[in-house]
């Protein structure tokens, strides 16, 4: 057994280093008040933002294998999602216990910035199926950002391929549904009800109800997340008007209401 200590003399940076680029990572922090809390939320923020780049690149993979009826790979890359959703779920642990008395006092460092104006959130919004063109208003400023939003928009979202996938193995969906204008939000469709029930009403090992159940824990923890920003929210500053502007609390409310992949829950009142 070789107990040769690790090689320490490298040419110019670590390959660790040019690899994951930590040095950049960690000189991305620029606070704006002399709080320390401050460096908890920027860094929480920035954690969430990866965690959102990690999701939408396992959802677009998703997507794309479905595209081809790839059906075990495209509950792989959305098994993984699970995961990074439980990480990223976890990020609120820092932020969960403000006061609002130590969230203001740095609240004013933020101006009108707001997570509302995430583009990567937003892309994550696109891939399940929350679509709407204003949503593009607040990048017109970053171009590459607009156009990648831009491109997201006209895109099917990753439940579109799903649906379109269930009709490929012969489920009835309707062309409405199959044609339907992406860009829009998705709205629930009976006939996508009737063959989810179909689906689980049968065989338990197939893939589409495999890929039902791990989409169910997918929009499960969408929920939770939006859970758990409202309660944050709620306990960091009350029903005040949010940070760029937003209604806060009261627009979290709705948002939590909202359900992903609606048809996967009303099917099962029907099995």
């Amino acid at each position: 057994m070789s107990h040769e200590a690790p090689n320490l003399d490298f040419e110019g940076s670590t390959p660790y280093e040019d690899y994951v680029k930590a040095d950049v990572l960690t000189h991305l922090q620029h606070t704006l008040s002399d709080d320390p809390g401050e460096m908890v939320f920027l860094v929480t923020t920035q954690v969430m933002e990866l965690w959102f780049t990690v999701i939408v690149h396992e959802w677009e993979t998703a997507a794309r294998a479905l595209r081809e009826d790839r059906v075990d790979a495209a509950t792989e890359a959305l098994r993984r999602s699970t995961y990074e959703l439980e990480a990223l779920n976890a990020s609120w642990k820092p932020l969960a216990r403000l006061t609002p008395a130590q969230f203001n006092s740095y609240r004013g460092a933020l101006g009108e910035g707001s997570g509302f104006q995430s583009a990567m959130y937003r892309r994550m919004e696109f891939l399940l199926g929350e679509k709407s063109a204003s949503m593009l208003v607040p990048h017109r400023g970053s171009p590459r950002v607009h156009d990648e939003l831009e491109k997201a928009l006209h895109q099917p979202g990753l439940y579109d391929e799903v649906v379109r996938h269930l009709a490929r193995r012969g489920h009835a969906i309707p062309d409405a549904v199959l044609a339907r204008d992406v860009t829009r939000r998705y709205e629930p469709s009976p006939e996508v009800e009737a063959a989810w029930t179909e689906i689980y009403a049968g065989d338990a090992d197939t893939g589409a109800a495999r890929l039902g159940e791990i989409l169910t824990d997918v929009a499960e923890l969408v929920w939770r997340w939006r859970n758990d920003h409202l309660v944050a929210t709620r306990r960091a500053m009350g029903s005040k008007t949010g940070t760029g502007g937003s209604a806060g609390v009261s627009w979290l409310e709705k948002r939590a209401r909202n359900q992903v992949f609606p048809e996967l829950w009303t099917a099962r009142s029907h099995v």
